[in-house]
C-alpha cells in the first residue's frame, strides 16, 4: 500500500464565545487527521464579542494540550484559506437538521468552487443544543450565571466573559 500524504484539515467558525462543544469536535477531529488547524474567521452576519485576536488566544488556551492542533485567524473565503493551508478536509460540527442542511449546501459549494472535502461530525448529546448565538443572547439579556454558563464554557472562556461584560458595563456608565 503506498503511503500518503498527511491529512490536514481546518475547522473554520467564529468561535464567539468558545463551547464545550466546539472543544468536543476539535478533540475529536484531531483523532481523525494527522493536523486539525482551528481557523477563526469572520461572519459578517453576527456582532462579534470578541475580537479575533482574543478568540485566537482563548483557543489556543484551550486546545494546549491537543498536540496536533493549530489555531490561526483568516480572513476571506474559508475555501481559499484551506487551499493555502495545504488542508484537503473542511471540518464541521453538526447539531441538528438545520445545521445539516446548510452545512450540506455549503459543502457543495466548497467542493464544486474550491476541490475541498467536507467532513461532518454530529456533535455530542451533552452539546446539541449549545451556540455561541445563544449563550450571547443569554448574557446580553442579562441571564448572565456563571453557575449555569459552566455547562456551556471552559472557565478561561467563562472568566474572559465576565471580564468583558464588565468592561462594557463600565463604558456604559461612564459614556
Amino acid at each position: 500500500m503506498a503511503e500518503r500524504d498527511p491529512i490536514i484539515a481546518v475547522f473554520p467558525g467564529a468561535f464567539d464565545p468558545i463551547t464545550h462543544g466546539h472543544l468536543d469536535i476539535i478533540r475529536r477531529g484531531s483523532r481523525l487527521f494527522n493536523t486539525l488547524i482551528v481557523a477563526v474567521g469572520r461572519n459578517p452576519e453576527k456582532t462579534e464579542l470578541f475580537s479575533a485576536t482574543e478568540r485566537v488566544e482563548l483557543l489556543r488556551e484551550c486546545t494546549r494540550d491537543i498536540p496536533n492542533v493549530r489555531v490561526d485567524s483568516y480572513e476571506g473565503l474559508t475555501a481559499e484559506y484551506v487551499r493555502r493551508q495545504g488542508a484537503r478536509v473542511i471540518l464541521r460540527g453538526i447539531r441538528d437538521n438545520v445545521d445539516l442542511r446548510g452545512e450540506l449546501r455549503q459543502a457543495n459549494t466548497n467542493l464544486l468552487v474550491g476541490d475541498v472535502e467536507t467532513v461532518l461530525l454530529m456533535t455530542s448529546d451533552q452539546h446539541a443544543l449549545t451556540s455561541s448565538t445563544l449563550i450571547k443572547q443569554i448574557v446580553e439579556i442579562g441571564g448572565y450565571q456563571p453557575d449555569r454558563l459552566t455547562r456551556l464554557l471552559p472557565e478561561v472562556v467563562q472568566r474572559r466573559l465576565e471580564k468583558k461584560l464588565h468592561e462594557q458595563e463600565r463604558l456604559k456608565t461612564q459614556g
